[in-house]
């Protein structure tokens, strides 16, 4: 159990929080042991206690004035599992402010407030040894505690560990790099010697270049990684670090490697991402193509959404700058050409294939991307891939494809031929001219336009689907009202109850107190968090949680169950992470009915 550390805002694996000493710690943050002297934005606040491998050490006694490193056996990275075990310690349970010394084989709830990875040091320059250590010891230590890596932090890579996981930083590297006449920047670390100019105005700075010398040095280097921190720490609070960090890590060919590893590692990050969030996804490069939230939506696309409109004609069409689509001028040229007698679904790289009816559907109406002309063969593949599984569930009596030629044609040729079906191409030069909306109106002759409630029904449906689950729609909307008007729909039921409501801002549901009833009732798996026998209002907060379904991530609708009221919110924790902390928010209430 913590007392001392709690995460304020997430993104991702990365998080702002704070460590709550009498004079509070704002995370991630660059800290120092009290005895030292180091210069510059630093805080020192760190009390090692000190090794037990030389002699046995006293239990310290610590104040909330500190983080007290507890007495440790430091052993370095790749440590056979059976030397690391015979040579672990037993940590003490105490009142104040303290951080546990763990290795990946090691790391358990030590009933610390921090957790410092020993070898720390020895995993730089190795991506995958870096990853696989610090996603183990995160996986391993409660979820509202602080990971703390040692002698391993520079402006260059301070922004891809706290993206990894880290909360706290030292300035030791930074500090040794500048005694050896290294000025480090967040792209390169320049030999003192070589630099005509300063590129820096931090305070160490301000002076003639001649007059810099190297004690300068390392309070230059502190300052340029305190800053560095306080540029992350705002990137996490818009939501925007991932953008940040595909940029900076290309600035060395080990945080490349680490920031493609970590990609790799799916289910650590996927777990910690929210499903919606309140800033743009900006896709700049075919790294883009990995992030949680394009790989989320292409898999439930692929996974969960059922395409009630297959009994007619299939549109596919280009995607627009413009977000929603339908609100772009050239989908409304599409709109007045098809007049909905057939099913839209637009193509775009980065997000893979996009139903109409999921337009606004987190990331589809809140991602920018790089726009050239030309696609790369990483996105060719990736669309062509995701509109291949899309198309292998459905019975369209006939696909159109009304897209231009650059890229958009081979990935419908690709799939045409993998999956032996014919596909109609419209598009005579590019898709807006008169000739090629023509073609398209010519080639829905004869096919009926589908009725407003049909499509309106079958949006709630499809949200409903994409964000509970597998039939969901079904389930949940079988007898279904709706008012309104798109995109800010009310789903009630044959009575007239209120069921959900469209969140226009993301494009998913906001179940009431009734919906959340019939989720409970139906064959949906619900996402249920189980409390204590009280009556929350406003919000629910870590330590009341009983039990949390292991799917909820940041962002899903949640059922609220206790003894003494059923309920509606919104997580702010991913269910995991409910389960394991002891403070902080877990769930924002919606609606509450006491029992």
């Amino acid at each position: 159990m913590t007392d001392y550390f709690e995460v304020h805002e997430r993104d991702s694996a990365a998080r702002v929080g704070a460590l709550r000493l009498a004079d509070p710690v704002t995370t991630p943050a660059l800290v120092d042991d009290v005895d030292t002297a180091t210069p510059g934005d630093c805080r020192h606040v760190l009390d090692d206690a000190g090794s037990r491998w030389p002699t046995p050490q006293d239990d310290p006694e610590g104040d909330e004035s500190l983080l007290t490193v507890l007495p440790h056996r430091g052993l370095p990275a790749g440590t056979p599992d059976e030397v690391a075990e015979a040579f672990a310690v037993d940590y003490p349970d105490v009142a104040f402010p303290s951080a546990a010394v763990v290795s990946p084989d090691t790391a358990a709830d030590h009933g610390s407030d921090a957790y410092v990875l020993a070898g720390a040091p020895g995993y730089v320059g190795h991506a995958s040894a870096f990853v696989d250590a610090v996603t183990t010891v995160r996986n391993r230590i409660p979820a509202d505690t602080a990971l703390y890596l040692p002698g391993v932090a520079t402006p260059r890579n301070v922004a891809t560990l706290v993206y990894a996981g880290v909360d706290l930083v030292d300035p030791d590297r930074a500090v040794i790099r500048g005694t050896e006449g290294r000025y480090l920047t967040t792209d390169e670390a320049y030999f003192l010697e070589d630099l005509d100019e300063l590129p820096c105005a931090c305070p160490a700075c301000q002076q003639p270049r001649e007059a810099f010398d190297r004690e300068d040095c390392v309070e230059h280097n502190v300052n340029a990684l305190a800053a560095e921190l306080r540029r992350v720490r705002r990137r996490i609070r818009d939501g925007r670090l991932r953008d940040y960090v595909e940029g900076q890590a290309r600035q060395d060919n080990w945080l490349t490697a680490t920031f493609r590893r970590l990609d790799q590692e799916y289910g650590y990050l996927e777990e910690r991402t929210p499903l919606i969030r309140r800033a743009d996804l900006s896709a700049a490069s075919d790294d883009s193509l990995r992030r949680v939230e394009i790989q989320r939506f292409a898999e439930r696309i692929t996974d969960r959404y059922v395409p009630r409109f297959d009994d007619r004609p299939l549109v596919l069409v280009p995607c627009s700058a413009r977000k929603p689509y339908s609100d772009s001028q050239s989908h409304k040229q599409y709109h007045d050409a098809i007049k909905w007698r057939a099913h839209v679904v637009s193509m775009t790289s980065p997000i893979g294939v996009v139903p109409q009816e999921l337009e606004l559907t987190y990331p589809a109406q809140h991602y920018d991307s790089v726009v050239t002309g030309n696609w790369t063969a990483t996105e060719i593949e990736f669309v062509s891939r995701v509109l291949e599984r899309y198309l292998e569930g459905t019975d369209y009596p006939e696909i159109i494809a009304h897209v231009p030629g650059e890229g958009y044609r081979d990935i419908c040729e690709r799939v045409a031929d993998s999956l032996g079906r014919e596909f109609t191409y419209t598009v005579t030069d590019h898709p807006t001219t008169a000739d090629s909306l023509g073609n398209l109106a010519a080639e829905l002759e004869g096919w009926d336009r589908y009725p407003k409630r049909e499509r309106e029904h079958n949006t709630i449906r499809a949200v409903a689907d994409y964000q509970f689950g597998e039939g969901a729609g079904d389930e949940l909307f079988d007898d279904l009202s709706t008012q309104g008007r798109y995109p800010q729909l009310r789903a009630d039921d044959a009575d007239g109850e209120q069921l959900a409501a469209l969140a226009q801002q993301y494009g998913v549901l906001s179940l009431t107190t009734a919906g959340a009833r019939r989720w409970v009732e139906s064959d949906v798996p619900t996402k249920t968090v189980e409390i204590e026998p009280f009556v929350p209002h406003g919000s629910v907060l870590a330590p009341g949680i009983t039990d949390a379904s292991d799917d909820i991530r940041v962002g899903d609708d949640v059922v609220i169950q206790g003894e003494a009221a059923f309920g509606v919110g919104r997580a702010q924790m991913s269910g995991p992470e409910m389960r394991s902390s002891t403070r902080g928010i877990a769930v924002q209430m919606r609606h509450v009915e006491e029992q």
